[in-house]
């Protein structure tokens, strides 16, 4: 018989007694790896492939957030990454663990957050015998990762961790998924056998800078040009790049627009930030610079662009320069590290043009203050049902320096953009260009798990908060209580719109009426404060409200407010999304 393997409480590894060695399991080599990588939070739900990994978790100090679904789960984890700008991490069992999640994960990709999916998987002994919620997991999620696989030895554990975690950060960055079968994850192996890489020492570095050629000829375009702007998104916040778009811009004197992550970059009311006057700016320029966003549906895939001016495009990945549109200069490579190399390159020669720019900017400017005129009819309004920009610019005046804010629907989060406006960098989140529904309660829970000391705003269409609402009690069990605001028409409005102006309004009502809910009573129901809002008047009272009950309950508020359902964003109306 052999001697039981017994553990030392001074050391959380096991020792056989019969050799005298170390071991350790699967789960708690993944546990140290993940460690190692920086990662201090796994959001997760339980299932009988994974429960090792907890166990690790436990050892390492890594923080373990259970949800109610495993969507929930990898929304969370990309709401993580993007607020910490490290890698996130979700662990999900076999089967339907790991294809609950694909929706967040699908997301993530297209959205361009590193995150780590693990997913367990049935024992290698029982490969092709029909074992419990055994699925082809690898070859479901290789279309939307960067790097999916499997692990085939426990000694090659935290190595692949490691390996998938830098795929992550492999250019624009991405999730990957790492399936670790049953056995190989409960298996015990003398600690000598494991290839542990060390905290943080292998990575290469990531800040690009391309070729010197092209960075002197954007120099030399910029320097020249008399009616320039640049458009800015969401790598400028995942690259770590803010303080050097910041120095670019104000070099420059440029004309600044921000889509994505990038908003809040600049604070409002800056000379340098302009959001309502895109389309005039691009129409009109000489040379427009777009860095980190792709040509995609957003851009009109390019063709919102002056066929005459000079397009020239940064961006973390190769494959996204000139895709669905010709560019004049296109560089592949970290954004801050460029864009400073470019203000080096410039020298002193960019001052002679700041002058010369600002006729251009002051054009810009009066177009600005005439459209946002136009747009304060409907902010102010006191139409009842409420119009919904109206609910929009009151989040805008309630917000502070320190608001997280989250627009989860579809043209909650239109019309967001045109009247929140984020006061510091960080502290916008959406969806992101695949236009998922159901992020707010997954990226408002991860958001205050990795600000503690900030608030956080999240405004839901109420279709979407019906998707994901249940996990506000995850995010209040795990002392992460956030403001919820919905934008009640009891319909998926955005594509009512389009179904009503297609079919007329007998057949544009089928599938995307919803009931009358009064959502305050949800909030309630989970011991926080909920109050519902019919008159416009009231959402300003009713938000400071919010506020206050989660100081006193230290649980999420819900505030349901009841908005005109016959009103739409201009984008719907002009169904610009399919254009």
């Amino acid at each position: 018989m052999e001697p039981a393997v017994v553990i030392d409480p001074k050391n959380p590894l096991k020792v056989n007694p019969s050799t005298g060695k170390s071991t350790i399991s699967g789960g708690h080599l993944v546990a140290k790896a993940l460690r190692n990588e920086g990662i201090d939070t796994i959001f997760t739900l339980c299932g009988g492939h994974i429960i090792d990994i907890y166990d690790g978790c436990i050892d390492e100090g890594i923080r373990i957030i259970d949800v109610r679904h495993e969507q929930v789960a990898a929304h969370a984890a990309d709401g993580y990454a993007r607020q910490t700008r490290k890698t996130g991490c979700v662990v999900t069992t076999a089967g339907p663990g790991c294809t609950n999640a694909v929706t967040g994960i699908a997301n993530a990709f297209r959205a361009e957050s590193p995150i780590l999916h693990i997913g367990g998987q049935g024992a290698l002994t029982q490969h092709k015998m029909g074992s419990l919620q055994d699925l082809p997991h690898v070859d479901l999620m290789t279309p939307i990762t960067k790097f999916s696989a499997g692990v085939r030895s426990t000694e090659r554990i935290a190595d692949m961790v490691s390996m998938a975690c830098r795929e992550c950060h492999n250019g624009a960055p991405g999730p990957s998924y790492l399936e670790i079968p049953r056995d190989i994850l409960d298996a015990e192996i003398e600690f000598e056998a494991a290839r542990i890489p060390l905290a943080n020492a292998y990575r290469a570095s990531t800040n690009v800078l391309g070729d010197p050629k092209d960075i002197e000829q954007l120099a030399q375009l910029l320097t020249k040009a008399k009616r320039a702007c640049a458009l800015f998104g969401t790598q400028v916040w995942t690259s770590n790049s803010t303080d050097d778009v910041i120095n670019f811009i104000r070099a420059f004197n440029l004309p600044a627009y921000f889509n994505g992550s990038g908003r809040g970059t600049l604070p409002p009311g800056d000379p340098n930030h302009f959001g309502r006057t895109r389309r005039m700016a691009f129409d009109n320029a000489d040379v427009i610079l777009i860095v980190g966003t792709p040509f995609d549906f957003r851009m009109g895939y390019g063709r919102r662009l002056s066929a005459e001016a000079t397009v020239v495009q940064i961006d973390m990945d190769y494959r996204t320069v000139g895709k669905n549109r010709d560019i004049s200069l296109g560089l592949a490579g970290h954004p801050g590290t460029i864009l400073k190399a470019v203000v080096e390159a410039a020298g002193t020669n960019n001052g002679s043009n700041t002058i010369n720019r600002k006729t251009w900017l002051s054009e810009l400017q009066v177009e600005e203050i005439s459209r946002s005129e136009k747009l304060m009819k409907l902010f102010v309004s006191d139409n009842k049902p409420i119009h919904p920009y109206r609910v929009a610019w009151e989040i805008n005046k309630f917000i502070t320096e320190d608001t997280i804010y989250i627009g989860d629907g579809g043209d909650v989060v239109t019309i967001s953009a045109q009247a929140v406006q984020p006061r510091t960098p960080g502290h916008w989140m959406d969806p992101g260009p695949l236009g998922t529904l159901g992020v707010g309660t997954s990226f408002s829970m991860a958001s205050k798990l990795a600000h503690p000391d900030k608030e956080v705003v999240c405004y839901y269409g109420d279709g979407s908060f019906g998707m994901t609402a249940f996990d506000m009690e995850t995010a209040n069990r795990f002392g992460a209580p956030y403001i919820a605001v919905i934008g009640n028409n009891s319909a998926m409005n955005q594509i009512r719109y389009g179904q009503i102006a297609k079919y007329g309004k007998e057949r544009g009502d089928i599938g995307n009426l919803l009931g009358d809910v009064p959502f305050s009573k949800f909030g309630e129901m989970l011991g926080g404060y909920g109050e519902e809002v019919h008159d416009p008047a009231e959402i300003a009272p009713a938000l400071q409200r919010a506020r206050e009950g989660v100081a006193a309950t230290g649980k999420s508020a819900v505030i349901n407010i009841w908005v005109d359902p016959s009103e739409y964003a201009p984008g719907t109306k002009a169904q610009t999304m399919y254009k």
